[in-house]
């Protein structure tokens, strides 16, 4: 059974920062495109960062994505936090398609739970 599960977030104040965890089943650790999504309330998911096999990488604004192969970890590194930050962070995995991009949540069948971001003025 394929797991995704999130950990890391919480209530910052704005211009802090976060790194956010998401620990990804072995059985397609080293086999998927992961991602990074957030939703914001009454605000369609949105994607923000993602990581192919080859460790290429896509980010949108100032945030940073890595892997961590020996915990089977894609992490989240998210700078200078505003109060829009605000949102459900979401990883998800998808089968490495010819290049590994956020662009679109629709394609990627394996979520974890998410976990909270609060970012206050």
């Amino acid at each position: 059974q394929v797991q995704l599960v999130e950990s890391g977030g919480g209530s910052v104040q704005a211009g802090g920062s976060l790194r956010l965890s998401c620990v990804v089943s072995e059985s397609i650790y080293s086999s998927h495109c992961l991602a990074w999504f957030r939703q914001a309330p009454g605000k369609e998911r949105e994607g923000i960062a993602s990581i192919g096999t080859d460790g290429t990488t896509a980010t949108k604004g100032p945030v940073t994505i890595g892997k961590d192969n020996a915990k089977n970890t894609v992490w989240l590194q998210i700078d200078n936090l505003k109060p829009e930050d605000t949102a459900m962070y979401y990883c998800a995995a998808r089968t490495m398609p010819r290049f590994c991009s956020y662009s679109s949540s629709t394609l990627f069948p394996y979520w974890g739970q998410g976990t909270q971001v609060t970012v206050s003025s």
